[in-house]
C-alpha cells in the first residue's frame, strides 16, 4: 500500500463512519489513484519544480524541487496556501477554466531573489489534471544583471586612476620630458594608479562570480575551523610585514557546516585581509568560532557563529549600515593608500 498522504487522507475518510466526502476531496483522491507509484518516482526525480493539481487547485503531487521552492509539502492544500504570486494563481485559474496551456514569468524575493518562469497545462482525461512546471530563470537574469552592472562600475571606478595615468603620459611627453627626477616619480605614480585598475577589476570579476551564483545552494560539508587556519596560513605573510599576531579560538566539538569550500575561503580571507590592512600595526586579529542560538526556537546548537576581530580603531556607528554597498569606503584616503578598492568593504 502507498504511504502518500493523497491516499493516507482518503483512507481516514473512509473509515470515519458516516462521513461523505466533499467533491473536492473526491476529485482529490481520484487524480491520487490516477498517479501510479512508478510514475511518482520518476517525477519525484525530475530536476525541475512540478506540482499537480485537481481542477479547482488542490494539490495532488508535488516532487522535491517543487517541495524545496515552496517549503513545505503541499500535497492536499490549495495551490493559493503555497503560492502567493497573483500572476502564477490567475494562470493556473485560466488554464483550469479554457484548458489552453499559461505561461508566465514571477519572482520569489526570500531568502534569496529566484525568477522562474511557470508553465501550467491541463489534462483532457478525467478527472482533469493541472501540471505547474518551474523553469529556473535566475541565472539567466543575473547574468544579464550583472553584465550591466559591470560595465557601469568598471567604468565609474576606472575613470579617476586612468585619467591620473594619461595626465602624467601628457605632462612626460611635454614640459617634463627631460626632467629624470619628475619622470620616475611620475613613473612610480601611474604604476600605482595601473595596479590598482587591476586589484580593481580582479575584484570586481570576483565579485560577479559570487553574486551570480549566490542563489545556488551549497551541497558540500566543511569544517570552519580548517577553513580559517588555511585563510590565515595564506595571509600570515602580509600579517608579518606589520608584526600582527593571528589566533583561531575554536569551541571544542564543533560540527561540519554545509557550505561551498572556496567561497568560505575567500569570503574569510577578504575579512581577514581587512582586518590586517586596518587593524593597529604590531596588533592581534582574532577568528572566533562558537555555537550560535538560532531564530524560530529550533535549539541552540543549530547554527555557528564566526567573528573576525581586530584591535583597531573600529568603524563609526554611521557608517557601519553602509558597509555591504559596493565601492563604498569609510576613509576613501586611508583606503587608497590600503590597496583598497571598496568591493571587499574596504
Amino acid at each position: 500500500m502507498s504511504d502518500t498522504p493523497t491516499v493516507w487522507n482518503s483512507l481516514r475518510r473512509a473509515l470515519v463512519p458516516g462521513r461523505v466526502a466533499s467533491p473536492g476531496e473526491a476529485a482529490l483522491d481520484a487524480a491520487g489513484a490516477a498517479l501510479p507509484p512508478l510514475s511518482r518516482e520518476v517525477l519525484e526525480q525530475l530536476p525541475d519544480p512540478l506540482m499537480l493539481m485537481t481542477r479547482d487547485g488542490r494539490v495532488v503531487f508535488a516532487n522535491r524541487a517543487m517541495r524545496t521552492v515552496v517549503a513545505i509539502d503541499g500535497e492536499g492544500k490549495h495551490v493559493s496556501s503555497l503560492f502567493r504570486t497573483p500572476g502564477v494563481l490567475e494562470a493556473i485559474e485560466r488554464t483550469a477554466a479554457s484548458g489552453e496551456a499559461t505561461t508566465v514569468e514571477f519572482s520569489i524575493p526570500v531568502p534569496v531573489e529566484r525568477h522562474y518562469q511557470a508553465y501550467v497545462t491541463r489534462t483532457s482525461s478525467q478527472p482533469p489534471i493541472l501540471s505547474l512546471l518551474l523553469h529556473d530563470l535566475t541565472a539567466a537574469k543575473r547574468t544579464e544583471q550583472m553584465r550591466a552592472d559591470f560595465v557601469a562600475n568598471a567604468s565609474h571606478e576606472l575613470r579617476t586612476p586612468l585619467a591620473a595615468v594619461s595626465g602624467f603620459i601628457d605632462t612626460l611627453k611635454g614640459h617634463a620630458r627631460d626632467d629624470a627626477q619628475a619622470r620616475d616619480r611620475f613613473l612610480d605614480i601611474m604604476s600605482v594608479e595601473a595596479g590598482r585598475m587591476r586589484r580593481l577589476i580582479e575584484d570586481l570579476l570576483s565579485l560577479t562570480r559570487i553574486e551570480l551564483n549566490e542563489h545556488v545552494r551549497p551541497q558540500g560539508k566543511v569544517e570552519l575551523e580548517t577553513i580559517l587556519r588555511e585563510a590565515f596560513a595564506a595571509l600570515s605573510p602580509l600579517a608579518q610585514i606589520d608584526g600582527i599576531a593571528l589566533e583561531v579560538v575554536a569551541a571544542p566539538g564543533l560540527p561540519a557546516v554545509t557550505g561551498d569550500r572556496d567561497e568560505l575561503i575567500q569570503l574569510f580571507q577578504n575579512l581577514i585581509h581587512n582586518a590586517i590592512k586596518y587593524g593597529k600595526a604590531g596588533g592581534h586579529v582574532w577568528a572566533i568560532i562558537a555555537p550560535a542560538p538560532a531564530s524560530g526556537g529550533r535549539g541552540v546548537a543549530s547554527q555557528i557563529a564566526v567573528t573576525i576581530r581586530d584591535d583597531g580603531e573600529g568603524i563609526a556607528p554611521d557608517a557601519i549600515p553602509r558597509l555591504t554597498e559596493r565601492f563604498y569606503r569609510v576613509d576613501v584616503k586611508r583606503s587608497r593608500e590600503k590597496g583598497g578598492t571598496g568591493t571587499r568593504c574596504g
